[in-house]
């Protein structure tokens, strides 16, 4: 694995992501945009589900166009417009990740670009 979780013991009494992770020299990074969970096609889903359940997808094709997966995340920041989203979205977030735990940030802020948008995710990744 190209990249080594540093556990002080803080993170896990939280949720299920890493207080760091070391990256190895010589590796391809990627960076992604904040990424809201907007359909190419067809109309915004309403409810927090249903937008991180894009936002993860749209996350793993980038990903999947750099020759990455979910494992090569280094770091990831969660960006909700809601406090009582939490719980429904760390279930997508856990559906997607899995066992991966990147470190970690989750923000509530009062709103995105657009009003509609209720979460927004980037992401670090990387690979050798």
């Amino acid at each position: 694995m190209p990249h080594k979780i540093i556990e002080i013991g803080v993170a896990r009494q939280i949720a299920n992501y890493s207080d760091a992770i070391e990256v190895q020299p010589n590796l391809r990074w990627l960076v992604t945009s904040g990424t809201p969970g907007l359909p190419i096609e067809g109309e915004l889903p309403a409810d927090i589900t249903g937008q991180a359940e894009l936002a993860w997808a749209h996350v793993i094709r980038m990903l999947d166009g750099a020759g990455m997966t979910v494992g090569d995340i280094v770091k990831a920041t969660h960006y909700l417009t809601r406090a009582e989203d939490i719980a429904a979205y760390g279930k997508v977030r856990t559906k997607f990740l899995g066992d991966v735990r990147p470190a970690s940030m989750l923000l509530i802020v009062p709103q995105l670009v657009r009003p509609e948008f209720l979460l927004e995710i980037e992401v670090v990744a990387a690979k050798a």
